[in-house]
């Protein structure tokens, strides 16, 4: 990997956001990750878990002092939700012509594809709540909800739900587990367990998908 690479890597890291910005950063990633088609490679998931777990008098973070927990969650909860509201809007009002650009350095037909796919199998309101715990498809699917014209109420309703589960889920999450000794120890294992966690209802999801043809393949 580059070294101009690492260096993105290592400003968009967790614990270098927090400690940069503090609770801010919650704000700002949640609404960018959510809100702008460029937002996609931030680091949701383990933002959240961390966030939470900074929130924990003594965590070994290397922060000046914890984070306050109510406002963690304020901030989380408030910059996905106002960010997924946007992102629908972009997608309402640029339309499909948003998701036919060719691949790009950031921009790949790809994430299109997979957010179509998701849309399809779950139905546009469940998917808008399964979306919030996969990388990548958050990013995409509420300017997707807006271009195929889903109902704003409808949208808004599962945006607010999916939202709140994901934000509070998480930081809560770290929060509690963050008393755990081996959590201490092992943070970087933590998160990288929250983001596989994350990706476990849509790979479930698929599981069964390709199981139910062979099912009905079967009984006739």
């Amino acid at each position: 990997m580059q070294p101009d690479h690492l260096a993105l890597l290592g400003s968009i890291s967790p614990q270098n956001l927090l400690s940069t910005l503090g609770v801010l950063a919650l704000l700002i990633v949640m609404f960018a990750e959510t809100g702008l088609l460029v937002g996609f490679f931030l680091p949701g998931d383990s933002l959240l878990f961390v966030a939470g777990y900074a929130t924990v008098a003594g965590d070994k973070l290397g922060l000046d002092q914890s984070l306050p927990l109510g406002w963690v969650i304020a901030a989380a909860a408030a910059g996905a939700l106002v960010g997924a509201q946007v992102g629908y809007y972009i997608g309402l009002h640029g339309g499909p012509a948003l998701f036919r650009k060719p691949d790009a350095r950031f921009f790949k037909r790809d994430y299109v594809d997979r957010t179509e796919d998701a849309m399809r199998r779950f139905g546009p309101a469940r998917a808008v709540v399964v979306a919030r715990f996969v990388p990548i498809l958050r990013t995409f699917m509420n300017p997707m909800a807006g271009a195929v014209r889903m109902p704003v109420r409808q949208f808004t309703a599962w945006q607010v739900l999916g939202g709140l589960l994901w934000t509070v889920g998480l930081i809560l999450l770290g929060h509690f587990i963050g008393h755990v000794k081996l959590v201490r120890q092992h943070i970087e294992l933590m998160v990288l367990a929250v983001v596989v966690i994350s990706l476990l209802p849509l790979l479930l999801h698929i599981v069964r998908e390709r199981r139910r043809p062979r099912s009905g393949r079967a009984g006739s």
